[in-house]
């Protein structure tokens, strides 16, 4: 039964792949819940350049939030999170949400792990504030803190299919709270029962394809630009 099983998932993550290529983007039925994503113009940014300027360095400044990408986000897979929100929407907004707190955001790529988890705690152990945000390519994201273990954390966000704009802004925004030394209370989120049965192949597809780029090589800093 387990071979059945295991040659049913392979099936299934190969029709999904070759369904990517097609489409170039992860697509699902929407529910109640989950608003379908809109189109291309309605979205402040769509476009995402993100250029590496050298090895991520120890930060310093208590006044800033280091948010780590995973290995694939922004440039790589179809650039959009797992409802087809664009990384670069997505990106912005979290920033947005540390610049409305007047603290700094600074961004690297985290190359060695796919896992939020141990992304979200080497971005907070690069922050000079220690709090990071981890965010994968399919849209899971996470606020760290630096004497926190990998496996814990101060908020995790897991249902990408419920995460919204609005959501992502708010994480940005208690991030540099946090980093400010306030107790916000947490953001709130959807919790759709059916997100994870709808969602759960194309997630391990995302998965399986953010790891496929992981590289033994340290996090890097990297400079962002919005069009």
């Amino acid at each position: 039964m387990a071979q059945i099983n295991e040659q049913i998932v392979r099936e299934v993550v190969t029709e999904i792949l070759a369904q990517l290529e097609r489409e170039g983007a992860a697509t699902a039925p929407a529910t109640k819940e989950i608003a379908p994503p809109p189109g291309n113009g309605d979205y402040a940014v769509t476009e995402l350049i993100l250029r590496e300027i050298g090895p991520a360095k120890q930060g310093t400044a208590p006044d800033e939030v280091v948010i780590g990408l995973a290995p694939a986000f922004g440039d790589k897979l179809s650039k959009r999170t797992i409802t087809g929100i664009p990384h670069a929407a997505v990106l912005r907004e979290l920033m947005a949400g540390i610049e409305e707190e007047g603290l700094k955001a600074r961004v690297i790529r985290v190359w060695h792990t796919s896992d939020v988890a141990f992304i979200g705690k080497r971005a907070a152990e690069l922050s000079g504030s220690g709090i990071s945000i981890a965010i994968q390519s399919r849209g899971t994201t996470l606020i760290h803190q630096r004497d926190l273990q990998p496996l814990q954390n101060i908020e995790l966000f897991p249902q990408a299919p419920v995460i919204d704009l609005e959501t992502y802004r708010n994480i940005g925004r208690n991030a540099a709270r946090y980093a400010k030394g306030d107790s916000p209370p947490p953001v709130a989120q959807i919790n759709d029962q059916m997100a994870r049965p709808r969602y759960q192949a194309v997630a391990a597809v995302y998965h399986i394809r953010e790891s496929s780029f992981i590289k033994r090589e340290k996090p890097i800093e990297l400079e962002v630009r919005f069009q």
